[in-house]
């Protein structure tokens, strides 16, 4: 297969535009045109679509794109395994991360990232809700929950610790919680399609879970920075990650409750990444920067 041939296609496909991927790799936009052509040919399939106006992919060349980029990555790899110069930290990196942890850790570390590596752009997917991360076709992703899936492999980056809290002017108006027991009287505020999670106690007291009884929540949403501050403005009790918080319990903002027990799932947040997939010189790049940046130890818990 023309590897030289799928290079021009992924760069057609990422700009869209078929003489700016050409120039990219000093090609006249007639031979990129025609190289592209013998590509569809050999493959038995129209990889995008031209008109006078644009260029889109096209169903075939969509499915096509993610098994393109891991024959690039193929090829890079086995070169450099054979002495064939170093791997090249460039090109787009497909990265996908919670929207809550990417607006206060990922966020402000990219002017340095892409100051460090010119040659590497960043396609982000920043949301709270999770979805297919292979079907996706993304390089790396950031995930805050157990990794069950066999597909994937995971870097850990940091411990994930879960606390209760609530705002001062709640707990005037609404009393503090002694016990889990009385959580069943309170405001409770949970997160969209989360499952309920056993609590631990540290002082050796009785176990527990939050919410304490299906469907005992008062608010249920999907953003875990919107909760947050749902929770600092006194709406009720709330799950957080101690990463999410940890400048509010600083500054007052917002409490502990029931500071005696914190979730016990031994919960992790993780760098993952299709196992198929060979760990590209942009991808290692990005995780070791990452684990530099924010984990061992994590920047919340040195503060």
């Amino acid at each position: 297969m023309d590897t030289e041939g799928i290079r021009l296609f992924v760069l057609a496909a990422d700009l869209l535009n078929i003489s700016a991927a050409g120039r990219q790799l000093d090609l006249a936009p007639a031979v990129a045109s025609a190289r592209l052509a013998k590509l569809e040919k050999q493959l038995g399939a129209d990889l995008l679509r031209r008109s006078t106006r644009k260029v889109s992919l096209s169903l075939e060349g969509a499915e096509f794109l993610p098994f393109a980029r891991e024959i690039l990555a193929q090829e890079d790899a086995a070169l450099a395994a054979l002495g064939h110069g170093e791997p090249t930290v460039s090109g787009k990196l497909r990265f996908a991360c919670s929207s809550t942890f990417a607006q206060m850790y990922i966020a402000p570390l990219l002017p340095k990232f892409l100051d460090h590596y010119p040659k590497v752009s960043l396609d982000l997917r920043l949301s709270d809700t999770h979805f297919d991360l292979i079907e996706g076709g993304f390089d790396l992703a950031l995930r805050n929950t157990a990794i069950t899936d066999s597909s994937l492999r995971a870097r850990k980056l940091a411990d994930d610790r879960r606390i209760l809290c609530a705002s001062p002017e709640y707990l005037r108006q609404h009393g503090i919680p002694k016990a889990l027991g009385d959580l069943k009287t309170h405001r409770l505020l949970v997160f969209r399609d989360g499952r309920t999670r056993a609590l631990k106690s540290t002082d050796g007291g009785p176990m527990g879970k939050f919410p304490p009884e299906k469907d005992s929540h008062r608010i249920a949403c999907d953003d875990g920075a919107s909760m947050r501050i749902a929770t600092a403005a006194g709406v009720g009790i709330s799950m957080n990650s101690y990463w999410s918080v940890s400048e509010d319990l600083a500054q007052g903002s917002l409490v502990r409750v029931l500071p005696q027990h914190e979730v016990d799932d031994q919960s992790a947040i993780w760098l993952v990444y299709p196992r198929a997939n060979v760990l590209t010189a942009k991808v290692r790049a990005l995780i070791d920067f990452l684990l530099e940046n924010i984990g061992d130890p994590p920047v919340w818990e040195r503060r």
